[in-house]
């Protein structure tokens, strides 16, 4: 089982990411909330965490900037009906610490914000999620955390979210142009935070889920 790559980014993407190990590259899987926090391309020494996904027919590599989000990657695909690519949806929409908030709410409609998960879904998310932020080893430490990073988040003047959301696109190698267009009227759409911004951008940019 792969576990763990060290390397150099060859690429950053939305959705997946290459990653050259002893001059071989890896490509993986990842989220949009991962693409954001790694360095530009080129950068080396870099980590990802990492999960073998084994089918019949294919081995996919994902990629995890922290254990969190590997454990909830691992949650998610054991619930019946929920692959990879929703998983991917649901961490590229909520970091682990404000999946942990939508969760210890109850709070369907945000769950149902997620591409791909209707109210019906949701609800079955929120029930087979309950619980598993108090007794998983990796999770239990987001429990009270969300509340307090979500109002920071939200705290930060909007012309310094925009700027934070602006450097990880250019760190993920979209130009200036780019990222501009792609950040117009993120606010008026409701992503008052940097992550939801990023995410914004991303779908903005044809990476949504």
């Amino acid at each position: 089982m792969i576990v763990q790559l060290t390397g150099t980014l060859v690429e950053v993407m939305p959705t997946h990411v290459v990653l050259e190990v002893g001059g071989i590259g890896y490509e993986m899987g990842v989220s949009s909330v991962t693409a954001a926090s790694l360095p530009a391309v080129g950068e080396p020494g870099v980590t990802l965490l990492t999960r073998l996904v084994v089918r019949e027919d294919a081995l996919t590599l994902f990629g995890f900037s922290s254990r969190e989000e590997r454990a909830l990657f691992d949650r998610l695909t054991a619930i019946s009906g929920v692959g990879p690519k929703l998983a991917l949806a649901v961490l590229s929409t909520y970091s682990p610490s404000d999946l942990a908030g939508v969760v210890a709410a109850k709070d369907a409609s945000r769950m149902a914000a997620v591409p791909g998960v209707g109210k019906k879904k949701a609800d079955r998310l929120l029930l087979e999620l309950e619980g598993v932020f108090a007794h998983d080893m990796d999770l239990a430490g987001l429990v009270g955390a969300a509340p307090s990073a979500h109002v920071a988040a939200v705290a930060a003047s909007p012309e310094a979210r925009l700027a934070e959301a602006r450097s990880a696109l250019l760190a993920m190698g979209f130009t200036p142009q780019e990222a501009e267009l792609a950040l117009e009227g993120a606010e008026e759409a409701g992503a008052h935070d940097t992550k939801a911004m990023i995410t914004y951008a991303l779908r903005r940019l044809g990476g949504g889920a």
